[in-house]
């Protein structure tokens, strides 16, 4: 699948690009928000971050002197620029979630239907993977895990099976079997769903694994904090935990004003265009001119 960037027109939109402004790409992916940032410029700079290290293969695909490619998760902006002896930018992208590329490659463990280890570190380099999650967990903190992050009434109920096949040494070791696992003891008989019975439960071990939420909670901080008067902040996300951070994190933060009073949606054509897109969400602030 080719990855096609969401919302792209809002974004660009509200971001409100200085044609000579520094803006930073916090979650590169693929590189589309970027490229589109990159035409309306004249002169300025990007920074795009990424802490998928295969991003880095892909942004040296742009051959564009104003573009500076640096692997790091979006929680260490304010060191990031500091390396860059960038004091202040005039806005931040954020586009977050997982990225069609990551889905596709068969060795991550993101996807529901590989053969693939659980790993899902955005990382492969650093931290637990998702089957070390499973493995270590107790039965009570995997019923957590699976309920705060997954929102899925089930949580009990998988946690508990997860821990019993643990306990006879068959917890499954690939994507694909644990997926079938969870998909038997929640799937309702005769039913069809519309989405993998899987996916909550896969979402809550990603965002456990990359500690997502408390990274973003860091990220949109440090972000307002090297903003410039009238500097802007826009974050796209694509589940109802992200955009709850993002709407508490733009209202709570008093350096910042909500442009956004509910969040941008994607139209019916680009839905159609791209299935992704289907639970985008935008909101943007501006940081207050003193």
């Amino acid at each position: 699948m080719t990855h096609v960037p969401v919302l792209v027109a809002p974004a660009l939109e509200y971001l409100a690009l200085r044609p000579g402004g520094i803006y930073i790409d916090a979650t590169f992916g693929a590189g589309g928000h970027t490229r589109a940032m990159l035409a309306r410029l004249r002169g300025g700079r990007i920074v795009a971050l990424d802490a998928d290290p295969h991003a880095a293969a892909r942004a040296a695909r742009i051959l564009d002197p104003r573009l500076r490619f640096i692997q790091a998760n979006f929680r260490d902006i304010t060191g990031v620029l500091d390396r860059c002896a960038i004091d202040s930018v005039d806005g931040v992208l954020f586009d977050l979630g997982v990225s069609s590329m990551q889905l596709d490659d068969a060795q991550r463990g993101f996807s529901l239907g590989t053969r693939a280890a659980l790993d899902m570190r955005m990382d492969p380099r650093t931290g637990r993977s998702a089957y070390d999650v499973l493995a270590t967990a107790s039965e009570g903190e995997l019923a957590d895990i699976f309920f705060s992050f997954g929102e899925e009434r089930s949580a009990r109920r998988i946690a508990r099976a997860v821990v019993a096949r643990r306990s006879n040494g068959t917890l499954p070791n690939t994507a694909q079997e644990f997926a079938q696992l969870v998909a038997g003891i929640v799937q309702r008989s005769g039913r069809r769903e519309r989405v993998h019975p899987a996916t909550r439960i896969f979402q809550a071990l990603r965002i456990v694994v990359n500690e997502e939420l408390d990274a973003l909670r860091e990220g949109l901080h440090g972000a307002a904090g090297r903003l410039r008067a009238a500097g802007r902040i826009v974050a796209i996300s694509f589940h109802s935990l992200e955009d709850r951070i993002v709407k508490q994190s733009f209202r709570d933060d008093e350096r910042l004003a909500v442009l956004t009073k509910r969040p941008v949606l994607p139209d019916d054509e680009e839905i159609r265009e791209n299935r992704r897109a289907r639970s985008a969400k935008l909101r943007a602030a501006e940081r207050k001119v003193s």
